[in-house]
């Protein structure tokens, strides 16, 4: 076992990584789908900064933001349909995907079509009908797909699952999960917009942050749930399709359970507390890109703080993409990662609306 020390000496360390970026001669090339806020505010400055990746193309429905955005990146504009038509297809060697939900197979179907690798952002698509069309498309074009679980290369999560694998608090009991916002506050005041367009996202809190603390308890505990029971509702009129707050609970093997919980209408917030038979870790805050973390542990009646310098989680996201694909080894969040929460989210839905506990094929 190691001892604590070691976590709060190199806490932000890389442990997937092997090469230098330093000394790469070549980045890999992104074409860049999508270029709402996150694209501008987070992913491309995550691409910048990663050391092994470099955006090329810019590519949206809305003409103007492709002008603002290639002019202000040094980047070749296109639309969809130049995009589809191969235009500049050599100036990109892989292609990040950040539209809505809905938007994401027909992307995908391009890139398996032109045998380019892929990463895209999470959840796979609106329905999982329309997910494991997506995984099909890239496995039967065998090209790499990734799925953007920030969550996953966080250096704060990895050094958790660490603390986790060495026993340090002893077996998993409990976990606790909890992320939301006032959306339309924080991400837009505007009411149509496609988060709350059921066709387009599938689903509001539930598929938009319920899938933080879903697939960061899958990742940490190394496991996948057999069973969950759920709750949604919604209060008011812009939520009046979709789900505003969602509940739900995650049976893990070993009786481990999860409880987590969401909301597109409530006090900014995030936690992921874990809880064990020796002690507990404590997240907070936990799932949001611009928030720096504290690790709280807590073991033998002595509670200790490790704190650690924020990093870019975008940058963290696009190093292990880049990387990987120079390196040719395989990504751990890949399509059929993704596949597996598509179907727990949708057994939460029909749990839901059944008000029973559904088993997680």
């Amino acid at each position: 076992m190691h001892s604590l020390g070691e976590y709060f000496d190199e806490f932000t360390h890389r442990d997937w990584q092997t090469l230098d970026p330093t000394a790469v001669d070549d980045t890999v090339r992104l074409a860049v789908v999508g270029l709402g806020w996150f694209t501008r505010e987070w992913a491309l400055p995550g691409i910048e900064r990663s050391g092994f990746t470099e955006a090329t193309v810019a590519i949206d429905i809305d003409s103007d933001a492709v002008a603002t955005v290639a002019n202000e990146h040094d980047l070749i504009g296109l639309t969809p349909e130049e995009f589809r038509n191969g235009v500049a297809s050599e100036a990109y060697d892989a292609v990040y995907v950040a539209t809505p939900n809905a938007n994401h197979l027909e992307y995908a179907e391009i890139a398996a079509d032109q045998g380019t690798a892929l990463l895209c952002e999470k959840p796979l698509e609106a329905s999982l009908d329309r997910a494991r069309r997506l995984v099909t498309a890239c496995n039967d074009a065998d090209i790499p797909l990734m799925v953007g679980y920030r969550m996953q290369t966080d250096p704060a999560v990895r050094r958790l699952k660490e603390l986790l694998r060495e026993d340090f608090i002893g077996d998993v009991l409990h976990i606790h999960g909890t992320m939301s916002q006032m959306m339309l506050g924080e991400l837009s005041e505007e009411t149509d917009q496609w988060r709350l367009d059921p066709d387009l996202s599938g689903g509001c809190a539930l598929m938009d942050l319920g899938i933080y603390p879903l697939n960061t308890t899958r990742f940490i505990l190394d496991a996948d749930p057999t069973e969950v029971y759920g709750h949604t509702r919604s209060e008011h009129d812009p939520f009046e399709e979709v789900d505003e707050h969602a509940t739900f609970q995650l049976r893990f093997p070993d009786d481990v359970r999860a409880l987590c919980s969401v909301s597109q209408n409530a006090q900014h917030a995030s936690r992921l507390e874990i809880t064990g038979t020796d002690g507990q870790l404590i997240l907070d805050p936990a799932f949001y890109e611009r928030e720096a973390r504290e690790l709280t542990l807590v073991r033998d009646g002595v509670e200790s703080e490790i704190e650690f310098d924020p990093v870019h989680q975008l940058e963290e996201e696009f190093a292990y993409f880049g990387h990987h694909l120079l390196t040719d080894t395989n990504f751990v969040p890949d399509g059929e990662h993704a596949l597996a929460d598509m179907r727990i989210l949708d057994a939460v839905y029909e749990s839901a609306a059944t008000g029973i506990p559904i088993a997680v094929e």
